[in-house]
């Protein structure tokens, strides 16, 4: 299945590379330079790039692109999961998943690749097995290492990857037991100049931390999900009831995304006013920015980005709170708003200077919004009830909820 593994930074270099059948030379990746080259932004280059005897999947996170070789085919989104899960294995390790960090634990690096394949085909994918085959590193673990010259590789089997749960360690005890799930929305969304949604979509995850004794099943009831392995499929089909026994730790339990534009309620507005005139040397620029549609919760960490046009050479602008920047060179505006007061609507107001003689530009600016708002899911989603069963202790249970802008953008 999988027969090479390349991690490439954005500058465009090799700085890792895992082979775990035939050696794969590092010129099979100029299919995917030309392809980044091509491509106007990281996020454009195309996942699956077919060359004469191989297929390359790759993924594009932390700034590091995870570059997967393929002979024959497979399914796409397989080979996709697998990487993604290679990143959140490392960022589980490290904290970061950078490439500093990367060099910095190669050789952890490797026997976590080496454990997570097997003949090129996945193994144990599961960080609670991961961690009890590959102990973590910590700076007394590498001082007793480079003395002794021993390995991070644990001396026994996980006890739960031969069981039916492989992604529970059995004989799990806490003081504290206790159980918390964060559900987490990101909306994308185009909004025209008049105000009308072009497009809208919501990709939410619900991730969990669970430290609890024992081991039991666990149910709540709660378009498109993927669950975790734990999750009881039959249940969910029949009843919409999630019963699982969760792993023992931090895990992602499902991802849904609702694309139905009807259900998506746009939680943030733009009024804008960006005019530029004939013959004239000066532009006009307004916006503001307020809440919709938010059930009273509080927008907060509202960031707002915009190209502008290169015939921009300055903008005199004075915002009402916050602060901003305009880099003359790229063109950059990026107002930083903070928390929006309903009472009194954040805005940025003032002047462009223009290339004198230029011809009015073809297109107005697009607006990019970031934000985020606690406790509020805005796809509707809530948890009704958690219960657990088969131990006689009762845990503290948190459910917390936060809507965030994935690809926000505003038409002007």
């Amino acid at each position: 299945m999988i027969h090479s593994l390349f991690l490439i930074n954005s500058s465009g270099d090799i700085f890792l590379e895992k082979h775990w059948k035939s050696v794969v030379s590092r010129s099979v990746c100029d299919y995917f330079f030309e392809a980044q080259e091509r491509a106007t932004e990281a996020e454009n280059v195309p996942p699956v790039i077919s060359t004469p005897h191989h297929y390359l999947l790759s993924v594009y996170r932390h700034k590091i692109f995870f570059v997967a070789v393929i002979q024959t085919e497979v399914p796409p989104l397989f080979v996709i999961e697998f990487l993604h899960r290679v990143v959140d294995t490392f960022q589980d390790y490290f904290g970061v998943c950078s490439e500093p960090v990367i060099k910095d634990n190669v050789v952890v690096v490797y026997e976590v690749l080496e454990e997570m394949l097997d003949n090129g085909f996945p193994l144990a994918t599961e960080s609670n097995i991961l961690k009890e085959l590959i102990k973590p590193p910590t700076i007394l673990r590498t001082v007793v290492n480079t003395i002794t010259g021993s390995t991070n590789v644990g001396d026994q089997l996980p006890t739960g990857q031969l069981s039916v749960v492989p992604w529970r360690r059995t004989g799990v005890k806490y003081t504290n037991n206790e159980a918390y799930f964060d559900v987490i929305e990101e909306i994308d969304a185009i909004i025209d100049k008049s105000g009308s949604t072009i497009t809208a979509e919501i990709q939410g995850v619900i991730d969990a931390c669970v430290k609890l004794t024992g081991f039991f099943p666990y149910t709540f009831i709660h378009d498109d999900v993927s669950f975790h392995p734990c999750v009881r499929f039959k249940r969910w089909e029949s009843e919409r009831i999630l019963s699982f026994i969760p792993p023992d730790g931090n895990f992602r339990l499902l991802s849904y995304h609702v694309s139905a534009q009807n259900l998506v309620a746009i939680p943030v507005y733009v009024k804008h006013n960006i005019s530029f005139r004939d013959s004239s040397s000066l532009g006009r620029f307004e916006i503001t920015v307020g809440p919709k549609q938010t059930m009273g919760k509080t927008i907060e960490g509202v960031i707002v980005t915009s190209q502008m046009p290169k015939g921009v050479l300055n903008m005199s602008l004075t915002p009402s709170q916050g602060t901003h920047t305009f880099d003359p060179v790229t063109k950059m505006l990026s107002w930083d708003v903070g928390k929006i007061n309903p009472q009194k609507l954040p805005s940025l107001k003032g002047t462009m200077s223009l290339q004198a003689g230029a011809s009015k530009p073809d297109e107005n600016p697009t607006i990019n919004l970031q934000f985020k708002i606690q406790q509020l899911a805005i796809s509707g989603l809530k948890v009704n009830r958690l219960d657990m069963y088969g131990e006689k202790y009762k845990p503290f249970k948190g459910i917390k909820y936060m809507t965030k802008a994935g690809k926000f953008q505003v038409r002007t």
